[in-house]
């Protein structure tokens, strides 16, 4: 076997072996929440309010149908999991543009975003050409989108249909593609590291924090943040769940390219920009007068209302570790 070759056989089984790591670490952690729910179910006094067991228990389920979803494709390859995150780009902007009516003369600009501007998105991802998917839509599509509803004639609203389909296309397509854009991001020899590992820490440090922020914001003394748009999140909730889940980071480093402090830092940046995709998705429902984007999953609503933290998340982690990671 060729030197190169013998090299990259090696580091391709000592990343595999991290990810697998990581999977094992996140069920182990899994299970023993599910046991830990039942166990608490079961017993007449639990000595916790019966609500918040409850909304754990339907978050530890959620999480296990996502992780579930994101590490079954990464353990399949980078096509298999752009396939899976283009699935769900996909019914999260259907989930976001049913949420308010739509007009005659928006529906061929729906066509064409829904069926060409979303699968070339991540088409774009899936040939590894950054070049071309990180300006297609906020250019491209940002100029199309106006014009194709102008040309239908309808000028009523003009200006709201058109942010409304801007902003779904932006945030269900655009932010979401850079999530599974990390499978494509190379280290080089001297700093090897697995890309699907780093986008299943992305996704375990991005769900972890929304549940880090929820148990810290049980606390007694509560400083709601914006009580008119999400009365649930809290100062203590955020503070508490970023400077958490940045130990967190630090302690799982070893499944990024990242030295201990680097991932800690990643982390807090992580929950903070997980927590302003939660809040600004939760203005978007208070303005339409909903609970959820939708009932796909059991007491979370719809998928939107499950990855709308890493909507906000992906585009920043992946800038920041690309920007980081030393490149062959």
């Amino acid at each position: 076997m060729a030197p190169e070759r013998e090299w990259a056989s090696q580091i391709e089984t000592r990343m595999d072996g991290r990810t697998l790591g990581l999977i094992g670490s996140v069920l182990v952690l899994l299970g023993s929440a599910t046991v830990a729910v039942r166990v608490l179910r079961r017993r007449p006094d639990p000595g916790i309010n019966p609500a918040i067991l409850e909304t754990f228990r339907l978050r530890v389920w959620a999480w296990w149908l996502l992780f579930a979803t994101v590490a079954g494709a990464c353990l399949i390859g980078k096509t298999a999991t752009v396939i899976v995150f283009g699935l769900m780009s996909f019914w999260a902007l259907r989930e976001f543009i049913t949420l308010t009516p739509t007009r005659p003369g928006d529906h061929r600009a729906l066509f064409w975003v829904f069926f060409l501007l979303t699968p070339l998105q991540f088409v774009l991802v899936a040939m590894e050409n950054y070049g071309l998917y990180s300006i297609v839509i906020p250019v491209y599509g940002f100029l199309f989108v106006p014009v194709r509803v102008a040309m239908a004639g309808d000028h009523k609203r003009f200006l709201e249909r058109v942010a409304k389909i801007q902003t779904g296309l932006l945030i269900c397509v655009y932010c979401l593609s850079y999530a599974p854009a990390l499978m494509t991001l190379r280290g080089s020899e001297a700093a090897p590291f697995s890309s699907a590992g780093l986008l299943l820490y992305f996704v375990v440090i991005v769900q972890l924090s929304d549940m880090l922020q929820y148990v810290w914001a049980q606390i007694p003394s509560r400083h709601v943040i914006v009580p008119t748009v999400s009365p649930g999140r809290t100062w203590e909730g955020l503070l508490g769940g970023t400077a958490s889940v940045a130990l967190v980071g630090a302690v799982l480093c070893w499944a990024t390219p990242f030295p201990f402090y680097v991932s800690a830092l990643l982390s807090a940046v992580i929950a903070l920009m997980g927590f302003a995709g939660g809040l600004t998705m939760s203005a978007i429902k208070r303005d339409r007068g909903v609970k959820d984007y939708g009932t796909l999953v059991e007491g979370h609503g719809g998928v939107l209302d499950r990855i709308d933290s890493i909507c906000f998340a992906a585009p920043v982690f992946f800038h920041i570790a690309r920007l980081l990671i030393p490149h062959a």
